[in-house]
């Protein structure tokens, strides 16, 4: 059966499948990105878990994968293949497209951002798939934006489109990875309400999923650190909304899984901060973390794709 590699690669793990050329993922598998070995050990675990992955897809079904797709934070050169800096990561300039594609045999490799990798996946099959402007916001590790123009997603210039978590909305804040204080996703990602949290509660194991229920459950100090997060979160996506003019805000992410417990005060914070701009719709992501992996697999079939008509 002929499959593609789809991985993608977070900052602190990476979703991997193989996936069939009508999108469906048939095989799937999860690992650990080990940041903490430094950057260079995270690329040898990238290579050493796609040749897992291709050596899976010959004993599962009979021959490797005819392309990979992969998907990296940062800042990425799409056209070159180079994974150009990523502040979670560590990394910079690391030539990620030859050197999967010298491990998987040869074959076509596509490398994506995994924001946007993930808004090509929601807009064409997930919860942007009837908005022909949205913008893609996931909430983990990080923040970044895919923007989606009619059925594709912007890069930029330079590969740094949608770079909306160093808007910097608290000056002075904490510092962030890439030199700037009070970045967005140093308040207002999973990573950083999950800090925010267990300093409030004593519990240095505590998480953003532990804030959310302990917002639902009434506790002061979790609706104190959750409002903050919220703030921070509505001043980033404000000013998002002015230069963009997005038709359609898509949330996702892990503190998206909170629903309601975000999007209620979330809707109310931007609709309180929009003056003349208008109010788009702001809903959840519709494909959940599968989302890096589905676009992963996009990328890859459409590489091989354009390789036949070129």
């Amino acid at each position: 059966m002929r499959h593609v590699i789809a991985l993608d690669v977070g900052g602190t793990g990476m979703k991997a499948a193989l996936a069939g050329a009508d999108g469906t993922l048939l095989y799937e598998a999860r690992r650990p990105t080990g940041r903490e070995r430094g950057p260079e050990a995270v690329v040898a675990t990238i290579l050493d878990f796609a040749g897992e992955l291709r050596e899976t897809g010959r004993r599962r079904f009979g021959s490797p994968a005819v392309a990979a797709g992969v998907a990296v934070p940062g800042i990425v050169d799409d056209a070159r293949g180079i994974a150009v800096y990523a502040a979670n990561l560590g990394w910079r300039d690391v030539p990620l497209r030859a050197l999967l594609s010298e491990r998987l045999g040869g074959v076509p490799v596509a490398l994506g951002h995994d924001v946007r990798t993930g808004g090509l996946a929601e807009g064409r099959i997930g919860a942007g798939r009837d908005a022909d402007r949205f913008l893609f916001v996931p909430l983990g590790t990080g923040i970044a934006g895919a923007i989606g123009i009619e059925g594709r997603i912007e890069a930029g210039a330079h590969g740094s489109a949608g770079e909306i978590g160093h808007i910097v909305v608290r000056p002075g804040g904490p510092e962030c990875g890439c030199g700037q204080r009070g970045c967005l996703e140093k308040l207002a990602s999973a990573a950083a309400v999950g800090r925010a949290w267990a300093a409030a509660c004593g519990d240095p194991q505590a998480t953003a999923a532990d804030a959310a229920k302990a917002v639902e459950s009434g506790d002061e100090r979790a609706r104190a650190v959750w409002q903050d997060a919220v703030d921070a979160l509505a001043d980033g996506l404000v000013t998002s909304l002015t230069l963009l003019d997005p038709g359609t805000l898509i949330i996702g992410g892990g503190l998206a899984e909170a629903g309601d417990t975000l999007f209620e005060p979330l809707r109310a914070a931007v609709r309180a901060r929009v003056t003349f701009q208008r109010l788009p719709l702001i809903v959840p992501a519709a494909l959940g973390d599968a989302a890096g992996c589905l676009g992963a697999g996009l990328l890859a079939w459409d590489l091989l794709s354009t390789e036949v008509t070129a």
